[in-house]
Formats: structure tokens, sequence, C-alpha cells
């Protein structure tokens, strides 16, 4: 500023110093400016102007301990299969095949499938909810089982095809707080089969000539067992006669089964045409 001259000539002290003055503030305004703009905006835009100047930083938010132990993988509700309870219904509604959908699968135990002679196929199955019968001695400390403690019901496929080997499932279901063991075998658990008709021939029972004898089993308090029997589509005699020769001709036939002090159960099922 002091190289300031008038070219006219030298200005008058009073101007020349008002200039200079002039000068000075602008130069301040300007610093000031300058240090407005540092201290505003000079913190890399991280500053929040909405918050008070001294106001401390949020603290950083520190992860809890992670847990020991293992995912949960599968859905809640599921259902418990491994139930030993079981009220048995499930074996009551199984099929033909041995299988009894809800409650478990049946067993195929048994000495093999019926024939001519009236012998039946035995065996022990699983039902509601996985109960187990079990072939006992027949002088096992079990006492036997009281009609009026066993509920007794017979299935079977409504139609067996050409080729198919019908099975019949005998339920019994403990309704008792303890366990007991009944008899299963051909002469104390009769299954017979009659052709339906004006007739109502017997074609097949299992009492007509049995190989086996009895076939005690155990049921749990409670619980539902199943014994499966297969027919092999032959027919039997009484008192081990010749039977009929041939097997059991396409058409529709009644099933019975009864047991001791029990009532009578009937179904029936069809055999199909080629």
């Amino acid at each position: 500023m002091g190289s300031m001259r008038n070219p006219v000539g030298p200005l008058p002290s009073s101007i020349y110093w008002r200039r200079r003055a002039v000068a000075a503030m602008v130069i301040a305004l300007l610093a000031a400016l300058v240090a407005w703009a540092v201290t505003s905006g000079g913190g890399g835009g991280t500053k929040d102007d909405a918050k008070p100047g001294d106001s401390d930083p949020a603290p950083s938010i520190t992860p809890g301990p992670s847990g020991s132990g293992p995912a949960i993988s599968q859905q809640p509700g599921g259902r418990d299969e491994s139930d030993s309870g079981g009220s048995g219904d499930g074996a009551a509604d199984a099929g033909s095949d041995g299988s009894d959908g809800d409650g478990g699968t049946g067993g195929d135990a048994g000495s093999g499938a019926g024939g001519s002679d009236g012998s039946a196929a035995g065996g022990t199955g699983t039902g509601g909810g996985g109960t187990t019968g079990e072939q006992v001695p027949a002088g096992s400390s079990l006492p036997n089982c009281a009609p009026s403690v066993l509920q007794l019901s017979l299935r079977t496929e409504n139609s067996y095809g050409p080729d198919d080997k019908p099975a019949f499932r005998l339920t019994a279901k403990n309704t008792s707080g303890s366990a007991c063991k009944a008899d299963f075998g051909p002469k104390s658990a009769v299954l017979t089969i009659t052709e339906a008709g004006g007739n109502d021939e017997q074609v097949w029972s299992s009492k007509d000539c049995p190989s086996g004898g009895a076939v005690f089993l155990k049921v749990p308090a409670g619980a539902t067992i199943v014994h499966t029997v297969e027919w092999d589509r032959k027919k039997s005699a009484p008192q081990c006669a010749t039977p009929p020769p041939g097997k059991a001709a396409p058409g529709t036939y009644l099933l019975e089964a009864k047991a001791p002090g029990e009532p009578l159960q009937r179904a029936s099922f069809v055999l199909a045409k080629d």
C-alpha cells in the first residue's frame, strides 16, 4: 500500500491514511473469512453442525459374546416318532403291506405265509407310537390278558390284484395299566374266509390244519400290537383233510376273526380279476 501514488501529485496526508486504514480492514476481513471457513468445514465434513460443538462422540457398540451352542436346524413342533407310550390308533389304520402309516412298521416275523393246511404266518408289529409286541414263552411269568382289557380290531385292504398276497392284521390294544400276554396262534385267534354269495362257502380257516401251536405275544400296558397273517389263496379243509384243488377265484370274500372272550371281528375284500 506504500506504493500507492497519485499520478497527478502527492495526496493529502488525511486521504492517504484513510486509504491505508480501509485496506487494512479489507485484509483483516479476508483473514477472518478464511479462518471461519477452516474451522467450520476443515474437518473433512465429519462434524455434525446440528450438535453442540462440545458434545462427545457416541461410544462404539461392543459385540456381545457369541453363542456356544449349535444353531436350530429344525422347525418347532416337530413330531416325536420315538414315543413309546403310543395309543395304538396308527396300527389299526395300517394297510396289509405290514406298514402302520403313522404308528410304525408292521412286522413280518412269522414263519411264512398261510398254506393249504390252514397254518398262517404270524408276526408282531409296531403301532401307536412305536410299541412293539414280542413273542414270549407260554410259561412266561406275564399274566394272560383278560378279555376285558383287550380291544381287538381286524384290518385288510379292500382289493388285491392277481399277484398280491392278501394280508390280514389283527390288532390288540391293552387298556390296562400292566403288561400281559395274549395267544395269537392259529387255534386261538382264528381267521376264517368265506366266499360271499348265497352259499357263503368256507374257503380257508387258520384252524383247519395248523402247523404250529400257541403264539403268545406280549402286550405292554396301554400299548397296541399287530399280528399279521398272510394268505397264499390256497383253500383248506377241516382236520387236515385234502383241500379242494386250485386257488381262490376272483370275487368278493368275507373275513372273520374270533378270539376267546372277544367279539367277532369282520371285514371284506375283493380278489380282482386278471
